[in-house]
């Protein structure tokens, strides 16, 4: 005959197993969370980092952007510098030119100023070698 304690005790046997199974799952699943729960941190912190880099590239580009208005505004102060000297170079070589004129004109003056006074001296010795001698003079 049979036992009527051996399907218990199996059924005992079997839920232990079941349990035991059971177990090893709860403990698959809590190491699945937890290297899920890992995942999501570490993407977080990807996410934060991608942030963080996100912000750097955006200063990167509006100092870019500041630093090519600023060297704009060099080459066009160059620029307007560079067409400064070029009209002052231009207002020197007039203002040489006028000079020049200037002194031929004196010159021009000068030498009409010294042929006027030579004619009189000429006319004057002239005038004096036909102007008979003043009785003052012969005394």
């Amino acid at each position: 005959m049979s036992d009527p304690t051996l399907p218990t005790e199996r059924h005992l046997i079997t839920a232990e197993q079941e349990r035991e199974t059971a177990e090893d799952l709860r403990q698959d699943a809590d190491h699945e969370r937890g290297t899920a729960e890992a995942h999501r941190a570490v993407a977080e912190s990807s996410r934060t980092a991608a942030e963080r880099f996100r912000v750097l590239a955006e200063e990167a580009r509006t100092l870019r952007e500041h630093y090519r208005e600023e060297l704009e505004s060099v080459r066009q102060e160059r620029e307007a510098l560079r067409h400064a000297a070029e009209e002052a170079r231009q207002a020197a070589e007039e203002a040489r030119q006028a000079t020049i004129a200037a002194v031929a004109a004196t010159a021009d003056a000068l030498s009409t100023n010294l042929a006027q006074m030579q004619f009189l001296e000429d006319a004057r010795n002239t005038l004096r070698q036909y102007t008979p001698a003043s009785p003052r003079d012969v005394q």
